[in-house]
């Protein structure tokens, strides 16, 4: 089987994590074997599974954000990570530099790779790994959500304090509804 790396991106409610969970069923429907992520980071809805912002789940394995080769032996058995046809990871924007470089090996030793991932930070900024990733992918499927402003396509996440779109802050701040909202550009506010 050839390797391929297949990214999905898109801003906050867009239906990334949707559309990774559905790839995952169609490997396993198609008797793939199958490893699924997620960064120990995301606590939001489950420890044990990555889970949509409207219930859909599917357990997990979780991973410290500066992940490697060496880590990933470690905390996978090696009959498991050689013998998976499909490695699948949720919230990649919040793995660290090393993550594309995991991806790439993952890939070349012929396992399809599906990440799913913020393209961009709350300040509208290319986010984390995404970058390298996107440029390293065989695929790439950007998701749009609808703004919650206008109605138009949204690629935005607009991060929200007291309802108010946020001026500053870190750039990792885990939530969802209580804490973002999809934007297009034009209603996107910029923090100064």
């Amino acid at each position: 089987m050839a390797g391929k790396l297949e990214v999905i991106t898109g801003c906050m409610f867009a239906g990334k994590t949707e559309e990774l969970l559905r790839r995952v069923e169609r490997a396993r429907i198609a008797k793939k074997n199958v490893l699924l992520f997620k960064p120990s980071l995301d606590t939001r809805y489950s420890q044990k599974e990555v889970v949509t912002h409207y219930g859909r789940a599917l357990p997990c394995s979780r991973l410290p954000t500066e992940i490697s080769w060496e880590t990933l032996l470690e905390l996978v058995p090696e009959g498991q990570l050689e013998g998976a046809d499909v490695l699948a990871f949720d919230e990649a924007h919040f793995f660290g530099k090393g993550f594309p470089a995991l991806c790439e090996g993952l890939a070349s030793r012929g396992k399809r790779v599906i990440v799913a991932g913020l393209d961009l930070n709350f300040r509208g900024e290319p986010f984390g790994p995404m970058p390298e990733l996107l440029a390293l992918a065989d695929e790439v499927l950007k998701l749009t959500a609808v703004c919650v402003v206008c109605g138009r396509p949204a690629t935005r996440s607009q991060r929200l304090i007291d309802g108010r779109p946020a001026r500053e802050g870190p750039e990792i701040l885990i939530g969802g509804l209580e804490s973002y909202e999809a934007r297009c550009r034009d209603c996107f506010v910029p923090p100064c």
